[in-house]
């Protein structure tokens, strides 16, 4: 019973050390961390990729996230005219692994709101300086490159990706709002009068041509009735001249006998006229009764 007992005590122990060993002598990196090797809190030069690792059991391991990860923030600004906005946005950004050590021993793992948000907020504040509040509302997408652009050369020396950058949101002031809302108000109404003017000008110009096209085709019309009514005339004129011509050369003096005598009634004129002097016809037959 007592050899049991020992042989129990024995294997706990051997269990107990195994255990403490696989707690301070092996760590596990999980995938996308980089793990960084302290000793006394020292950094160490080696640095540890994902999977299972023996340490010392003196040696400390320091997770850094590899991985792209985002974070968002709020800020307030100025613009160039002296308005204040409301800044809400965010950012993607990820660490190098090769260089992660390096940040962990210069910075440590607090690096972001240690170096990278003091950069953000002070990059977007100087950004927002140089538009006026009327023209941040639709450079939104211009605002969100300038301050990655200008944060990404700042980090890059500490082996921060900067990977993208979002304004999200900007609020003004009440009174700046309504003071917009009141001019975006007017240009609609100027808009409205300037299109109701230029639809009134164009019916007046379309009534004004329709006026003339009518005028030039009644016109028209009229011109190709007199061309019509002269062009008939003169092909009248043209036929009866031909006629007549014909006539005039069919006559002969046989001719006109022939139809003189034809239309005589029988009857003898009663005046003569001779040397300038009309005398009567006697009417023999009568006085001879």
């Amino acid at each position: 019973m007592k050899g049991f007992r020992k042989i129990l005590i024995i294997l706990a122990a051997i269990v107990l050390v195994a255990i403490f060993v696989l707690n301070t002598c092996t760590t596990v990196v999980p995938t996308g961390y980089t793990g960084i090797v302290t000793t006394f809190g020292r950094v160490s030069d080696t640095t540890l990729d994902a999977g299972f690792h023996l340490k010392s059991p003196v040696q400390q391991i320091v997770m850094m996230d590899n991985r792209e990860q985002k974070k968002s923030f709020t800020t307030q600004s100025f613009s160039s005219d002296i308005q204040q906005v409301d800044i809400v946005g965010s950012i993607n950004y990820a660490i190098n692994k090769k260089t992660a050590m390096t940040l962990y021993r210069e910075v440590g793992s607090d690096y972001f709101n240690i170096l990278v948000m003091p950069r953000l907020l002070e990059n977007t504040k100087a950004v927002f300086s140089k538009y006026t509040a009327e023209n941040l509302v639709s450079a939104r997408e211009s605002l969100s490159v300038a301050i990655r652009d200008d944060l990404s050369q700042e980090m890059e020396r500490y082996g921060i990706n900067i990977v993208s950058l979002s304004i999200e949101n900007l609020d003004f002031t009440d009174s700046f709002t309504d003071a917009v809302e009141a001019k975006q108000v007017a240009a609609q109404k100027k808009l409205q009068a300037e299109i109701e003017q230029e639809q009134a000008t164009m019916e007046t110009r379309q009534a004004a041509e329709r006026k003339k096209i009518a005028a030039e085709a009644e016109a028209n019309v009229k011109k190709i009735e007199a061309d019509a009514a002269a062009y008939a005339t003169k092909v009248q004129a043209e036929a009866e001249a031909e006629a007549n011509s014909k006539i005039s050369a069919s006559l002969t003096d046989s001719l006109i006998q022939w139809k003189q005598a034809n239309i005589w009634d029988g009857k003898l004129p009663t005046f003569m006229g001779g040397g300038g002097t009309t005398l009567p016809i006697l009417n023999l037959g009568q006085n001879a009764e």
